[in-house]
């Protein structure tokens, strides 16, 4: 666990981060791109961090990889690489910088190392986990093949690296349904979020999708209810869901989408009032991108996401530490899944 005390001792003690009108001010156009979800008076407060994290960026030689779900100071301030968890995967073979510096959970960080063996990725910190990916191991995968012999396992990207060497091939929410109708034979084994397969399983009919029991706590906690309540207060909602949540909230949904697919409806579509059915952030960061739009709740927030801060990262790059590490033995069959993801996404649909 991050001693705080002796982080917050030692960074007094390099930079001043004390809250600045001025700097606030020198520093509207970054505030601009997220004024809506953050007061001028919260900015003043993160403007010396951001700026102290954006020269040290520079120093050090690196990058930030940010998942859609992280804070608007850190998706809009301090933010190279923006995206979910399919973009994150993809940038992080591309990224030409030394150092990576994960804004997300765990399992995003071991991705970018598996996928850059040779670079030093950074998590700032390291308790930021998932409950998904905690839900899944080895021996579960184990226990589905055995279960249904022949059929390949597909795994979602928010596994860990040892889940990921167990499986044939991984997928995100944007690419699964393309992903398991791709695949050979006539059963196909998603883990371990049951809900995604599942709403996978409805569209691709052609497949019998078996399933993990496993369940994203921010998604499996809204219900149909939520949405029913909402569009009868709200006479004209468009309400927008995350493939994670349960079939029947994602059957009460206008559209339903990954987090990058979401903000291109949002885009596309400009309704005058969306709800988002997802993690609370995606609302707060795409608001100033889409001024006509006013985004309402519920949403739920998800607390491994919120570990990370910008005191944590600044802190991580400053001390170098919280690097991620994944066993060659482990790396390479965790590769290739993630790399055959990759290349199927880029195949003509």
């Amino acid at each position: 666990m991050l001693d705080v005390t002796t982080i917050r001792a030692e960074l007094a003690a390099h930079y001043d981060l004390a809250p600045s009108l001025a700097l606030a001010r020198d520093m509207a156009a970054i505030h601009a791109r997220m004024e809506r979800a953050v007061p001028f008076p919260d900015w003043a407060v993160a403007a010396p961090y951001v700026a102290a994290i954006n020269r040290l960026k520079a120093e050090r030689g690196a990058v930030v990889l940010a998942h859609n779900y992280m804070t608007p100071d850190i998706y809009h301030g301090i933010a190279d690489v923006v995206g979910d968890s399919l973009q994150l995967a993809v940038e992080a073979t591309r990224v030409d910088a030394d150092v990576i510096v994960q804004c997300g959970v765990h399992f995003m960080a071991e991705t970018s190392k598996i996928l850059n063996p040779a670079k030093t990725v950074l998590m700032p910190d390291m308790e930021a986990g998932c409950s998904l990916a905690e839900s899944i191991d080895p021996e579960g995968i184990a226990q589905m093949r055995a279960r249904y012999p022949g059929a390949p396992v597909v795994s979602y990207v928010n596994t860990t690296a040892a889940v990921k060497a167990a499986s044939d091939i991984c997928c995100t929410s944007s690419n699964a349904a393309r992903i398991v109708a791709a695949l050979p034979g006539d059963t196909v084994i998603m883990t371990p979020d049951k809900w995604l397969a599942q709403n996978v399983a409805k569209q691709v009919p052609q497949k019998r999708v078996v399933w993990w029991d496993g369940a994203c706590i921010v998604h499996e906690r809204f219900t149909p209810q939520d949405l029913r309540d909402f569009r009868a207060w709200y006479p004209g909602l468009k309400i927008i869901a995350h493939p994670e949540c349960p079939p029947d909230v994602v059957a009460e949904a206008d559209f339903a989408g990954s987090t990058a697919h979401i903000i291109d409806w949002v885009g596309t579509a400009r309704p005058a009032q969306a709800m988002l059915v997802t993690e609370c952030s995606m609302a707060a960061n795409i608001a100033d991108a889409h001024p006509g739009v006013e985004f309402l709740g519920p949403c739920n927030m998800c607390p491994h996401m919120k570990k990370i801060t910008l005191e944590k990262v600044l802190w991580s790059l400053h001390s170098m530490t919280g690097q991620v590490e994944v066993d060659e033995a482990v790396a390479a069959p965790a590769r290739r899944a993630v790399q055959r993801m990759i290349e199927m996404s880029r195949q003509p649909a």
